[in-house]
């Protein structure tokens, strides 16, 4: 006990949001410090053996792009480790460059992690085991909803209802919270990794035409819609054509992605739905009269909090910066160890 306290003075204690997508570091008393994507690119030297030869946003910039000896990897998929080594690698790059610090003692971190509703103790174990051998003193695993309502600014303690749905890059998390704890929650594998797939299924099954993720994330930005717009809007692509194998360019306009993007959004549909049928009559009023925050990456696409509120019929708002959301909540709890010892998840 004396000794935490002493490490306590000199480590830099961090907050890890480990995202499917995106890998967002908080230090305490400094606020975000890492925001890079969750890729790593390794190359293959001479012996076989492979070295980190990037981590990141340059990491990302080479995906689909690199030779034979260098293989451009993203470790996390659907919200959890996917490939153990890799994300090792990344969780250790991350705490090295947080904690590349002034301090004399180079003391390992205290950190808190971010993880998905309803991990299996096996995958909860492997967060807290790559996270230890990357540098980590001791590891803190609090779940996406709780960490999303307090980076949204839900008032999370008091006794009322208050709902956030967070898409993310892996999953989306749709949660009920309420006395600093989680009333009803579902996780399922639905996410901006899943709207970029289906934009390259529906291309391919339409137009023949075979494009990259990076290309689909790009169109998804650029003119995705979960309802449309005013006045619809186009973009050029370029692909392979799957039937000559020549390269082509292909116009398409944001009626192909709303299409392209329907089934993710009617999963996402049920699983609120669901969720709201489960509700405490007691807590009914309390999302009726404060509405559901929409929080993560996905909160991003254009109509989507009116695509949802038209189908559950209830109010439905994106927050302040909701790509941070979770981060932010997460980084909260560095200051908060009352709150942190409510929320996070049991050993």
């Amino acid at each position: 006990m004396i000794f935490d306290k002493l490490f306590g003075v000199f480590s830099k204690d961090l907050a890890i949001d480990l995202g499917t997508a995106n890998t967002i570091v908080i230090a305490k008393g400094e606020g975000i410090i890492i925001n890079e994507p969750s890729v790593v690119a390794l190359r293959d030297d001479k012996y076989g053996k492979k070295n980190v030869m990037a981590v990141g946003k340059e990491a990302k910039e080479m995906l689909g792009k690199t030779p034979d000896n260098i293989k451009a990897i993203r470790p996390m998929k659907e919200g959890v480790i996917a490939d153990f080594d890799v994300a090792e690698e990344m969780i250790r790059f991350f705490i090295k460059k947080a904690t590349n610090n002034k301090s004399f003692f180079k003391i390992k971190p205290r950190v808190i992690i971010c993880v998905p509703y309803g991990l299996t103790q096996v995958e909860r174990r492997a967060v807290k085991d790559s996270a230890k051998s990357a540098g980590a003193r001791e590891v803190i695993l609090i779940e996406e909803p709780i960490a999303a309502a307090v980076g949204a600014g839900l008032p999370i303690n008091n006794p009322q209802g208050n709902m956030v749905i967070d898409i993310g890059g892996g999953t989306t998390e749709i949660g009920i919270v309420s006395l600093d704890g989680l009333v009803k929650s579902r996780s399922i594998k639905v996410g901006g990794d899943r709207f970029d797939s289906d934009i390259v299924k529906y291309i391919k099954d339409r137009y023949n035409l075979i494009i990259g993720y990076q290309t689909a994330e790009d169109v998804k930005i650029k003119i995705g819609s979960a309802i449309g717009f005013d006045e619809e809007k186009k973009i050029s692509i370029t692909g392979r054509d799957q039937i000559s194998g020549l390269l082509k360019e292909l116009e398409i306009d944001s009626k192909d992605i709303k299409e392209a993007l329907k089934e993710p959004l009617e999963e996402i549909t049920t699983t609120l739905n669901e969720i709201l049928e489960e509700i405490p009559p007691e807590l009914a009023s309390d999302i009726v009269e404060n509405g559901i925050a929409l929080t993560g990456g996905g909160a991003l696409l254009h109509g989507l909090d009116k695509y949802l509120s038209q189908k559950v019929k209830l109010p439905i708002y994106v927050v302040n910066d909701p790509l941070l959301s979770v981060a932010k909540g997460t980084g909260a709890m560095l200051k908060d160890p009352k709150l942190l010892k409510h929320v996070a998840i049991e050993k």
